[in-house]
């Protein structure tokens, strides 16, 4: 929680110690991720559609690789009678692409049989009438076979969620309308069906010789830290990542107050990267067909209202926001989406053909090639305060947003590192107890080019 008082300054002598870390001491970069959800592009192409930059017709997975995509989000439902997409056939299709291109996956277990939202976990059909001891066993088995099955043919995915926007309870519901009310979530059942689908990726990969990492996801930023923090009690453990679905249109927050979630959650869960791993923004309020367009006025900020340029500005400002805030990447919402003579579940056309990354000819838009622009990334700033025999010690200031974060303790110090912008300036101090730090010593930071270490005085 936010201390009650700023931390006391430091006069500038005693300012701490600020230096490039040991070659020994340097610790690996990061990765990041400049992903797309490219989940509809098999039904489009069969429906007719077409992808190009310069209007001839162009693979649409070389087409995202060679604009510096490094990440295919595919989702997978369990037995989608209602339509041929989807299924297993259809995702390894899908991934098969993928690899060609040189693209890595990540594969997105609904855990349902259609769309596992915000809104609704609908149990799949099959196991609907399952005890909940069977119902773990099920989705053990299920998420195993799948992986193995994958993998047999050269197609581990690189990532796996583990549900998707599980903001309610997974697989909570046998029927669903809008409007229903929300149930309060049996988290022993919750954790037992998390742990269960964690678990089964990590027998997979160790069968394998290749363990994706695991992404648990919920919708909307002002979810995130409650679930997590009910998650964490309820005994869910084991994942990688941290997944948030960021839509203006849904979200009570704006992109300073997803930047400030990220950032709590890096130092809340220091071993987690977090991804924005669900967004998109309106490039056009025109429409191409009569589906009515999901995304409008309400989907947009003045920043950047309605144009092919805002919608690339909109995500080159998010990507950075994720990278201020020491997240890992973004990931967009079906750009491929686009409008053709087939039906969907919302009508004939796309109700999503003005957020896509393409016009209404098939031909690019400027927001494709979003991952080249020039961010500046996060260097790892090492905190640390001499070990002398103190029992514990926690590290706070502006950057941890007010958070008191436990130190750990490495060859005579106690360490903290964090990833923080390049230039930027803030505020550290260290003490014994989370109480104490109100009135800690505090030094000010201004996070040189590359990794450093900062030495803080608790005195």
């Amino acid at each position: 929680m936010p201390l009650a008082h700023p931390l006391r300054a430091l006069p500038a002598a005693l300012l701490l110690m600020l230096g490039t870390l040991p070659a020994a001491e340097a610790r690996e970069g990061r990765a990041y991720y400049f992903g797309s959800d490219l989940s509809y592009v098999n039904e489009m192409e069969d429906c007719g559609a077409t992808y190009s930059r310069d209007g001839k017709p162009e693979d649409v997975y070389a087409l995202f690789k060679s604009s510096g995509a490094n990440l295919v989000r595919l989702r997978l439902w369990n037995d989608p009678k209602w339509t041929p997409y989807s299924n297993l056939a259809d995702v390894t299709k899908a991934m098969k692409r993928a690899k060609a291109a040189g693209l890595p996956v990540l594969l997105d277990f609904h855990y349902s049989d259609d769309w596992a939202d915000g809104d609704k976990q609908l149990v799949p059909a099959a196991w609907a009438n399952l005890s909940t001891d069977q119902q773990v066993e099920a989705l053990y088995k299920f998420t195993y076979d799948t992986l193995m099955t994958l993998n047999a043919q050269g197609l581990m995915p690189d990532q796996v969620q583990v549900g998707n926007e599980t903001n309610g309870e997974m697989m909570g519901s046998v029927t669903w309308k809008q409007g229903d009310p929300v149930k309060p979530i049996n988290w022993e059942r919750n954790a037992r069906l998390f742990n269960a689908g964690i678990r089964a990726v990590k027998d997979a990969g160790l069968k394998a010789g290749k363990t994706p990492r695991i992404m648990l996801h919920i919708a909307q930023p002002e979810n995130v830290e409650g679930w997590f923090l009910k998650a964490t009690k309820a005994g869910i453990e084991g994942y990688d990542l941290i997944g948030i679905s960021y839509y203006k249109k849904w979200s009570k927050m704006d992109m300073a107050g997803l930047g400030a979630v990220i950032n709590r959650l890096r130092h809340t869960y220091p071993g987690k990267d977090i991804v924005v791993v669900e967004t998109a923004y309106p490039y056009t309020d025109k429409h191409m067909d009569e589906n009515v367009n999901l995304m409008g006025e309400d989907s947009t900020f003045p920043a950047y209202g309605f144009s092919p340029e805002g919608q690339a500005r909109y995500l080159l400002d998010l990507m950075q926001l994720t990278l201020d805030n020491g997240g890992a990447g973004v990931v967009y919402w079906e750009p491929a989406w686009v409008s053709t003579k087939c039906k969907t579940r919302w009508g004939s056309g796309s109700n999503w053909e003005n957020a896509t990354f393409f016009d209404f000819a098939g031909k690019a838009l400027p927001a494709l090639d979003w991952p080249k622009a020039d961010y500046v990334y996060p260097v790892e700033m090492t905190f640390r305060v001499k070990d002398e025999g103190q029992s514990a010690l926690f590290v706070s200031g502006d950057f941890t947003g007010g958070l008191a974060v436990p130190m750990t303790r490495e060859n005579g110090w106690f360490v903290y590192r964090s990833w923080q912008r390049p230039g930027s300036t803030l505020l550290a101090g260290a003490a014994t107890t989370p109480e104490a730090l109100k009135d800690a010593p505090a030094s000010e930071i201004t996070v040189p080019a590359k990794a450093a270490v900062a030495t803080l005085s608790t005195k």
